[in-house]
């Protein structure tokens, strides 16, 4: 009988405790899905580190991933694409890590739901290789794995970081409405040369990364040297950015090198045996297929503010020094003009010995006086003439 009761008592709490996980399950129900930390990634705080767990895709960690994280890890995996969507209902996402990963190509608009990320690392990637495509040239020509709307909707995007991907140009158009970024690089690539309209709207710009790419001092790289310049007068900050071509030019850094050998274009080295264009006439530029009149700039604009503040500095200290002068004269011009005024009052006397009055007009020397002679010659005062001006 004990043993029965005992069956029957346990039969009882089991049975509790399923209908209680039908009410407890029954009530969550409405609430959604239950989220948690996928598979194989380590989650902390607002953080969600998949780095290296081998994802072909970004599903079976978005399924479980929560709505308000903030920061999500997913470098070293195997994700070759990005869709549009799959990102959409992570707005509270703030910085996003796909690095060393084999993303070939980038949709439009693939990153247009994260409205509040603030840092974007796609390095080590492969978006600068087309698939299937053995003529790397005429690969870049055709574009690579990124367009000017690849990045639209990130106008809070505060780092961006495309180096090692082989890129040999960027679209112009592509940091269209990022004027928020503030660091960038595009280092460890293939670009010989940047245009300047691209990186025009990057009005908040303080680090740029360009190091490690084969550069061609070329005509076509001047507009952007001259950019570069405004950045780093703007106490904006650029690593180094070397030329690799011409030779003469090779391992020189383009800041250093004088804007007057950029006055027409250089001949650059044929490539896969197509000549390259003659280079445009002094006095003007190679732009598109034209070469149009070229617009002057100084050398560097910092030193050129720098001549600027030691020409008004000498300039001051003259003119300081021409005021001093003209004061000082003006000051003794005075004094000796009162000098010469007490001098006519007072008359001026002319010396001559009391015992011999010379004559101007005889010659003759008049006699000493005799102490008794008490009358005074007329014009006589103790012993010296007096002539009036």
């Amino acid at each position: 009988m004990k043993n029965l009761d005992q069956q029957g008592r346990s039969h009882r709490e089991s049975l509790g405790c399923a209908v209680l996980s039908g009410l407890v399950l029954a009530l969550l129900g409405p609430l959604g899905p239950v989220h948690g930390c996928p598979g194989g990634c380590t989650c902390y705080g607002n953080t969600t580190d998949c780095s290296s767990v081998g994802l072909l895709s970004l599903a079976p960690v978005l399924k479980l991933l929560d709505p308000e994280s903030v920061i999500l890890r997913l470098p070293g995996n195997n994700l070759s694409s990005l869709g549009t969507d799959e990102l959409s209902g992570l707005s509270g996402l703030e910085l996003l890590d796909l690095s060393q990963n084999h993303l070939s190509g980038l949709r439009p608009g693939a990153f247009s739901a994260l409205g509040g990320l603030r840092w974007l690392n796609l390095s080590a990637n492969l978006l600068g290789v087309r698939p299937n495509s053995n003529n790397t040239i005429a690969a870049a020509l055709q574009g690579d794995g990124l367009s000017k709307d690849t990045f639209r909707g990130l106008w809070r995007l505060r780092g961006l970081d495309l180096s090692s991907n082989g890129l040999m140009r960027l679209p112009q158009g592509l940091l269209d409405g990022l004027q928020r970024l503030a660091w960038f690089s595009v280092a460890s690539n293939r670009l010989a040369a940047l245009d300047r309209v691209t990186f025009e709207p990057l009005v908040g710009l303080q680090q740029l990364r360009l190091a490690g790419n084969p550069w061609e001092c070329d005509c076509q790289l001047r507009d952007f040297k001259h950019w570069m310049e405004w950045l780093i007068y703007r106490d904006g900050q650029v690593d180094g950015m070397r030329c690799g071509l011409p030779v003469d030019l090779r391992g020189r850094d383009i800041r250093s090198v004088p804007a007057e050998m950029f006055s027409h274009c250089l001949r650059s080295p044929t490539r896969e045996g197509h000549a390259t264009r003659p280079p445009c006439p002094p006095g003007r530029i190679n732009s598109n297929d034209d070469c149009v009149r070229q617009r002057y700039r100084p050398v560097s604009v910092r030193r050129a503010h720098g001549t600027q503040i030691v020409a008004g500095v000498i300039c001051g200290t003259v003119c300081v020094m021409m005021v001093v002068a003209a004061t000082y004269g003006c000051v003794y011009a005075s004094l000796m003009a009162r000098y010469q005024r007490e001098v006519k009052n007072r008359g001026q006397p002319l010396m001559a010995e009391c015992g011999a009055d010379t004559d101007p007009e005889d010659g003759q020397t008049s006699a000493p006086a005799s102490p008794e002679e008490p009358a005074l010659k007329e014009g006589v005062v103790l012993g010296y003439r007096i002539s009036s001006f």
